[in-house]
């Protein structure tokens, strides 16, 4: 097994300038009533995407594992193609828990001030390339050139963004520019197909379908641009509001969690499939198995969210030009549950690296 998917128990996307839903509760933003313990949930909302960077949330869903642990509590569930997006239903109240990346996570704390949402646990690291056309070769390469993104102000749209200028290439329209657009993984591919675009910054299974299936080539891999080359693609976050008011099903969650995690660390096999399923049940298409094998091998699958991390994304978010400062993000963790959790498993819990105080 690749030791980027081993077990790592011990151990922005954007903060893009999105007015506030209009369904936000004053609940929600930290107003009203304090928040009291009142037992288990009648209902979870969970929200993920149909991505093998989200494979905890597909094993967990598909194999019933989450509905194992909610015992009476219903489950339903939404897909997403990316983050902002799941931000926004988080906020408007539609969502109860969801699992998106790292900068969504951010965005949606620092635009309730810190009291809508928290992060509970990791759920995967890695699993995000830069993909170019055949001839490029280079950062520079790139200058004039169409690279595309998920969505506006996603984790891999701040990643893009903060690599470039990083290597003092502009966004923008102009020849020594690179035009930098957004667009849906699967219809990324089909412009890379059809020549519109030139590169793509994606998440798996997308960055190597395109390797697999439309010839392209990895400028870069993002595990080279952090130490040891672990990031967090995919966090679970919650609503605060819920995890005060039903801990109990908050716990029962991580569990499902947390056995989904072990089923793919313990059986990749039986994992590949589940996933491959689950995606074919969302998409209407099932992977290749070399796209699934190789997607596989470039994410590690752990419930520690690198809360250390954090601080840096923020700042990444204002050097990738999508925020005028930098997210406050103390408090944004609140690992006691999972830590509870994996202290029951037999597990050593993960460094909060202060993430939990304000």
């Amino acid at each position: 097994m690749s030791t980027r998917r081993r077990f790592l128990g011990t151990s922005l996307a954007a903060l893009v300038a999105l007015a506030a839903p209009t369904g936000c509760s004053r609940i929600d933003r930290g107003e009203g009533a304090p928040a009291r313990d009142l037992g288990a949930a009648a209902e979870v909302r969970l929200g993920y995407f149909p991505n093998v960077t989200h494979a905890s949330a597909l094993i967990g869903v598909d194999e019933g594992l989450f509905a194992r642990e909610l015992g009476g509590a219903a489950l339903t569930t939404q897909t997403f193609n990316a983050g902002p997006d799941a931000v926004n239903a988080l906020l408007g109240s539609s969502l109860d828990v969801a699992y998106l990346g790292s900068g969504p996570a951010i965005n949606a704390y620092a635009k309730s001030n810190g009291e809508a949402v928290r992060l509970i646990a990791g759920a995967v690291s890695g699993g995000a390339q830069l993909v170019v056309k055949a001839g490029i070769g280079s950062a520079a390469d790139l200058r004039g050139k169409v690279v595309t993104t998920p969505q506006l102000g996603n984790t891999q749209d701040v990643a893009l963004k903060k690599w470039l200028a990083d290597q003092g290439l502009p966004a923008g329209p102009d020849p020594n520019q690179v035009v930098v657009t957004n667009a849906e993984n699967s219809k990324s591919l089909d412009l890379f197909r059809r020549g519109d675009v030139h590169a793509a910054w994606a998440p798996e299974p997308w960055s190597s379908r395109l390797v697999l299936e439309a010839g392209a080539e990895v400028l870069l891999d993002e595990a080279e641009l952090w130490d040891g080359g672990r990031f967090p693609t995919t966090v679970l976050l919650v609503r605060t509001r819920f995890l005060q008011e039903h801990p109990q099903t908050v716990a029962a969650l991580l569990r499902g969690h947390l056995a989904a995690t072990d089923l793919a660390l313990s059986d990749e096999a039986r994992a590949k499939r589940v996933v491959n399923a689950a995606l074919e049940r969302l998409t209407g298409k099932a992977l290749d198995g070399r796209v699934l094998d190789r997607a596989f091998d470039h994410i590690e699958l752990t419930p520690d969210p690198l809360a250390g991390t954090f601080p840096r994304l923020a700042r990444d978010a204002v050097t990738a030009g999508v925020a005028d400062r930098a997210a406050n993000v103390a408090g944004l963790a609140d690992l006691a549950l999972l830590n509870e959790v994996l202290t029951a498993a037999g597990r050593p819990t993960v460094d909060t690296a202060g993430l939990d105080e304000k």
